[in-house]
């Protein structure tokens, strides 16, 4: 009999607004334990995933789950990515952008048994002035949004929405200069995000055809335009027809520089930093292994891009 696996799971307790005392025994219940060792440990602070992560993969883990949202799984996928193990994901945010492309069921037993089938693919990496991101990157109104959140005590997705509407009436749009390998292109946005997958989260999809399998980054550019057009905007996103819409221009690329205004709000997926005034974006292939789902059908999506 093959020796089991260790597999650390790192639980954030504040994401996604909900409560994770069930979570543990929920793992203890479903993981298969002839196949792993498993333990689980909760986050305190921001940037304990990443050092829990680390701590465990330099040793004898060989898988470390992300129990949150996008920002849990980005400090754990860093780490993964760093001593080249495997990456799980339970989807406890609220969005969950990365593991809804993925596919990965957001019912806590379905998720847990797709760890237990250990189906793994590699998919790509991004990297926005040296931090890694997985799901999106971004500046603009987003990341104007995300660096209020991160200060504001409500959670969830309705805080979000709220904080988003109060500041939609003050937020101006700004211009950017970008080089997308080696092409250049001046335009006034309201947001700018760099898609390694498609969606920011709860299936709203900036970027129809992104696929974290191709090898590109896909800059996606929200125009300026008028508030009265806010609906249509929202509409086109839930529509996933954003790559047709005269309000969003996507641009594919691999080495991508910006320079905006003002040194300002970026986001990583969905966590907020503050960053300079000249931004630079790359991607590094099929760099991160995770355990992932319905891949087959996945992959014949994302070839229609072009």
């Amino acid at each position: 009999m093959a020796a089991r696996k260790n597999i650390l799971f790192i639980i954030n307790p504040i994401s996604g607004g909900k409560n994770k005392v069930d979570i543990p025994a929920a793992i203890n219940r479903y993981l298969d334990k002839e196949v792993f060792n498993p333990d689980i440990k909760f986050t305190e602070f921001g940037g304990h995933a990443s050092a829990l992560a680390e701590a465990a993969l330099a040793g004898d883990t060989e898988i470390v789950v992300a129990a949150g949202g996008d920002g849990t799984i980005n400090e754990v996928a860093c780490m993964v990515l760093k001593y080249k193990k495997t990456l799980g994901i339970l989807p406890l945010g609220s969005g969950n952008g990365l593991a809804r492309f993925l596919e990965i069921p957001t019912d806590l037993q379905k998720a847990i048994a797709l760890l237990n089938k250990q189906q793994t693919k590699n998919i790509d990496s991004g990297h926005l002035c040296g931090k890694p991101f997985f799901n999106l990157a971004g500046m603009g109104f987003d990341a104007h949004v995300s660096a209020i959140f991160a200060k504001d005590k409500s959670r969830g997705l309705f805080g979000y929405i709220r904080l988003g509407l109060a500041e939609v009436l003050s937020y101006k749009p700004q211009e950017y200069l970008i080089e997308i390998d080696g092409k250049q292109f001046t335009r006034k946005a309201y947001a700018i995000s760099i898609a390694n997958s498609s969606q920011y989260g709860n299936d709203v999809i900036v970027s129809p055809y992104a696929s974290v399998t191709d090898g590109f980054l896909d800059v996606c550019i929200i125009k300026s335009f008028p508030l009265i057009k806010l609906p249509m905007l929202v509409f086109v996103m839930i529509k996933r027809t954003a790559k047709k819409s005269n309000l969003i221009e996507i641009i594919q690329g691999k080495q991508i520089k910006i320079t905006r205004e003002k040194e300002a709000a970026v986001h990583v997926d969905g966590e907020p930093l503050h960053m300079s005034a000249d931004l630079e974006a790359g991607i590094v292939e099929q760099s991160l292994k995770v355990i992932v789902s319905l891949w087959e059908r996945k992959l014949i999506i994302h070839k229609k891009r072009n």
